[in-house]
């Protein structure tokens, strides 16, 4: 799973540049104003081939008894909890500060990899100015400077070390042909997650299977059905009640996202008695982000009538728009009606997204695309479509060559995609179409 870093410190002292910095990004809103940052912030970096999550916090007061400043912390202290590197930010040109102490003391009690970032620091000689910061007790400081770049790949470096061994190990394994489909349940509390799992597992199964104290806090549960080897990934609903911290823990975007990018499949679950909600088409735009199978299962069906039936499914036509590709399946959890279907469904949708198309099958689409309906002009120029080939999987990735490729318009995208979809029956998964122009050898001399 993506490892997950949080950025604390006091107020001002340039976390969310480094936000921006590290997502390569500019969501986090940067001004020279304290406070500015109250809610955590989530966004996705990489570094090379190895990708994590980062969370930005609000000005961190852990001693705060009251008012904004109180529920700031509260944030602050849950992102440290759900995170597995903290990178404790301090400003080098103003110094030390008795808060940045208080940090301090409290990030030693949490038992986390802490780094310690000294920030602004462009043009200082190292050593000196960053002296004082080893009072603090966490280690030496990284001198970085979040608005200039400076620094930032050595403090991935060091954030990252131990994860990128981890992902080299779980590279290999995905070679492996007998792996089983790594399936994510995605979804709101009390929608139904937990109901559905025990349903495919028995209670007893669920507990055996448990395993507090992991550091990414996702829970895998094997499962085998019809000769078909799953792995159950859950975000929330399989832990134990003492594990979840409060209330806003129980949906946690960490966790979301960090099932989501380790699955092969997601399930997302819909309460058909709630509708589709603001939470439901935020976890949806994650698993279209990750490039996810994906299939949508309405649970608690045989609890609406026909006409909220009807409201629901043009509902789910309408939010969830951009995941047309996705098969719907109504099922009841408890009542175990559906649970066939929603199998099926799954396993298409890997085959789908793991499915290998020969470069003389995708030319030859791509050619009798062209032959029924051209490109729009652009200019005095069309676009030349030459040949296609396949460039992953999980999601498929197709790469046309051809020249003048940059003028293609999105609903010609659109169109091929249609083409490629209809011709490999591919069913819940989405599907990316990239452009490659060629280059004329002969500009520039």
């Amino acid at each position: 799973m993506k490892p997950v870093i949080a950025l604390v410190g006091r107020p001002n002292v340039g976390k969310s540049t480094l936000f921006n910095r590290l997502t390569k990004s500019r969501d986090a809103i940067v001004a020279d104003f304290a406070g500015l940052t109250r809610d955590r912030h989530y966004g996705e970096g990489r570094m090379g081939s190895h990708e994590y999550i980062v969370v930005d916090t609000g000005g961190f007061e852990p001693d705060c008894v009251s008012g904004i400043v109180k529920e700031m912390a509260k944030q602050t202290r849950q992102a440290v909890a759900e995170a597995d590197v903290v990178i404790f930010v301090v400003d080098a040109r103003n110094g030390l500060s008795a808060q940045d102490h208080d940090i301090a003391r409290y990030l030693r009690t949490t038992n986390k990899k802490v780094l310690l970032a000294a920030n602004k620091s462009e043009g200082m000689k190292e050593g000196v100015q960053l002296a004082e910061f080893y009072e603090l007790g966490m280690g030496e400081p990284i001198p970085v400077s979040s608005a200039h770049g400076q620094g930032i790949r050595s403090l991935l470096d060091e954030a990252l070390a131990e994860f990128i061994e981890e992902e080299d190990e779980d590279e290999e394994a995905l070679d492996d042909p007998e792996r089983p489909i790594r399936l994510a349940v995605a979804g709101r509390p009390n929608v139904g997650k937990s109901t559905l799992i025990n349903t495919w597992l028995g209670e007893e199964r669920l507990v055996a299977f448990d395993m507090p104290g992991t550091t990414r806090g996702a829970i895998s549960v094997p499962f085998e059905r019809e000769g078909q080897k799953f792995e159950l990934i859950d975000t929330a609903g399989l832990r134990r009640k003492g594990k979840v911290f409060e209330a806003i823990e129980k949906f946690s975007v960490v966790k979301t996202l960090q099932a989501i990018s380790d699955a092969n499949v997601v399930l997302l679950l819909i309460d058909a008695t709630q509708g589709v909600t603001e939470q439901d088409a935020h976890i949806a735009g994650f698993v279209l982000e990750a490039g996810r199978a994906v299939v949508i299962a309405v649970n608690k069906w045989d609890a609406v009538d026909s006409y909220q039936r009807e409201l629901l499914m043009r509902s789910i036509e309408h939010r969830l728009s951009f995941l047309k590709f996705a098969p719907v399946l109504h099922i009841s959890a408890i009542k175990r009606q559906g649970l066939g279907p929603l199998w099926k469904s799954i396993a298409a949708a890997w085959r789908s997204a793991a499915c290998k198309m020969p470069t003389p099958v995708l030319t030859r689409l791509l050619q009798e695309a062209v032959q029924f309906q051209q490109p729009k002009k652009a200019g005095a120029f069309r676009p030349k479509l030459r040949y296609a080939h396949q460039g992953g999987q999980n999601p498929p990735v197709i790469v046309v060559h051809g020249n003048s490729l940059e003028h293609v318009t999105d609903a010609y995208k659109r169109f091929l995609e249609g083409r490629f979809r209809e011709h490999f029956k591919l069913t819940g998964t989405p599907l990316r179409i990239e452009m490659k122009s060629s280059s004329n050898p002969f500009i520039g001399e």
